[in-house]
């Protein structure tokens, strides 16, 4: 292949030219090899113009005349008009290979139906990625401190089991980044549900301490209406969160993750630096998550860069904290609305999450409103608040207050609640042989309910005759083969705990009169 020359190399072979010299010459002059000066030689006369125009063309014009495919010119090679076809299809082939399933292998085969002696697949494909590299140039943008915030949610998701339940409960995680710093926030959220977003949203404003100019998510549903490059349309809640914060919602482009490349790095930072120190431990609740997930964080904040000086804590805090907006006095919270009608288990159902709150049992039967939120459900009839609870995401489940229950529920829920532990508990606080008399009763019987009562009497006892009288009473009891609640009684009715434990009743000498085991044999 022919030597590639530069401009002022070319024009000189032009000159030699022109002053009649030959192949041999000018290879002598230059020290260009003949084929060299031949190819070059020849792409001129190609052009049809002659020496003088050529050498009168400024550099920009020269250019493209001369640098053409080299594989044109080659000595002894005809024209090549393979790269010209395909150069007019190349940007179709590069938007078909991003649709599902169609691969290089597949365009090359289309293409050489269209063109039986076009180029063989190695040069298909090298054409094809030289395209790609020139098409895919990346810019570098400057982030102005405190300009904007990146919002983005994790692919992978994380979680936790449900110790009232044993269920693996699977979380998203929000990711929240300020581009000038790599300031980052991290939750874990029930769901990607607009109030769940909302509620990740306030809290990474809170953890960073002020609003940025303008949060720039992506197109998900959430949050955006309608898609569109130039004029997104938000849902009325983002609306209101961008009021209320004084600042810009933004939405990046459909299938551009580079519009926030900052948060797509910010999500693979959150892969290694927090769901890899975690991946070995067990948390039990959203909160004990994260908790654990803001520990990592501080760390990663705290840890050096590795190309430039200072860690993500120092940036924020000196260049960017400043420059954010200050926080209004209260934080955003999406409220929904609706009604419900007390049952005959006083509790009304929350629809959404098909989760029941009791109320006072003497509102049964009427219509109640329903003020709920990301964290709390209040029950209001007319303008008064009759019950506030803490939302449950539990479906088909019950939240109850003691206090909404009638007297004989109570009772009865209260037994409900007895158990061993309870029971062993409670005479462990009066003395070891109290707690030794109940664990006797409590494994006498094949069913620890059959022995609930007695438990409770002995522990009643207590107030009766107290703490001290108790214990002593018990600790005689425990030399009966059988305990129960009315030989303990007895012997505090009878004052017999008063008196003093003899020692033990020595066994009767041995005589005649006794027989032994031996008779029996």
């Amino acid at each position: 292949m022919s030597q590639t020359l530069r401009m002022h190399q070319i024009k000189r072979i032009i000159e030699l030219s022109q002053e009649g010299r030959g192949v041999w010459e000018i290879t002598r002059l230059t020290g260009f090899s003949r084929n060299t000066i031949r190819n070059y030689l020849r792409r001129i006369k190609d052009l049809g113009l002659t020496a003088s125009e050529l050498l009168t063309l400024s550099e920009d014009d020269f250019k493209p005349l001369v640098y053409s495919d080299p594989l044109q010119y080659q000595a002894g090679r005809k024209p090549d008009t393979r790269f010209e076809d395909l150069s007019q299809a190349l940007a179709h082939y590069c938007s078909e290979l991003g649709k599902r399933g169609v691969t290089r292998q597949l365009l090359w085969e289309e293409y050489r139906q269209g063109n039986p002696n076009g180029y063989g697949y190695s040069q298909f494909c090298d054409r094809l990625r030289k395209y790609m590299q020139k098409s895919e140039a990346v810019m570098r943008f400057e982030h102005r401190p405190g300009e904007y915030m990146q919002v983005d949610f994790a692919g992978d998701k994380i979680g936790y089991v449900d110790r009232s339940t044993g269920e693996w409960v699977v979380c998203d995680v929000l990711v929240c980044i300020l581009p000038y710093s790599n300031y980052m926030y991290v939750e874990a959220l029930r769901s990607q549900r607009q109030e769940d977003f909302i509620k990740g949203l306030t809290h990474a404003l809170q953890y960073f301490g002020g609003v940025p100019q303008s949060i720039k998510c992506d197109n998900m549903k959430t949050a955006v209406v309608r898609s569109c490059r130039y004029e997104p349309e938000f849902t009325e809640a983002m609306e209101y969160v961008s009021a209320h914060y004084g600042t810009t919602i933004m939405a990046a482009r459909v299938r551009k993750p580079r519009d926030k490349s900052s948060v797509e790095k910010g999500v693979d930072l959150t892969y290694k630096r927090i769901y890899a120190p975690l991946r070995s431990q067990t948390f039990h609740s959203l909160e004990q998550l994260n908790a654990a997930i803001h520990t990592q964080l501080e760390l990663f904040h705290t840890r050096p860069f590795q190309k430039k000086a200072g860690s993500r804590k120092e940036w924020f805090e000196s260049e960017e904290k400043n420059l954010l907006k200050a926080l209004p006095s209260s934080h955003y919270e999406l409220r929904h609305v609706t009604h419900g009608k007390v049952q005959r288990n006083y509790h009304v159902i929350v629809g959404e999450d098909r989760h029941q709150y009791s109320v006072p049992y003497e509102l049964i039967g009427k219509k109640l409103k329903i003020v709920y939120t990301a964290d709390t459900v209040e029950i209001y009839e007319n303008l008064t608040r009759v019950a506030l609870h803490k939302r449950n995401y539990r479906k088909n489940g019950y939240t109850t207050q003691a206090q909404h229950m009638p007297a004989n529920h109570r009772h009865v829920a209260q037994q409900k609640g007895w158990d061993d532990e309870y029971f062993l508990r409670e005479a462990s606080y009066i003395g070891h042989s109290v707690q030794e008399v109940v664990k006797r009763i409590l494994g006498s019987r094949v069913f620890y309910e059959q022995s609930f009562n007695s438990c409770r009497g002995i522990l009643r006892l207590a107030k009766q005759y107290g703490n001290l009288r108790l214990e002593a009473a018990c600790q005689r009891a425990l030399d009966s083969p059988y305990v129960n609640f009315g030989l303990v009684d007895r012997i505090l009715k009878n004052h017999l705990d008063k008196i003093p434990l003899t020692e033990k009743v020595q066994d009767i000498p041995h005589h005649d009169q006794i027989r032994g085991s031996e008779t029996y044999k």
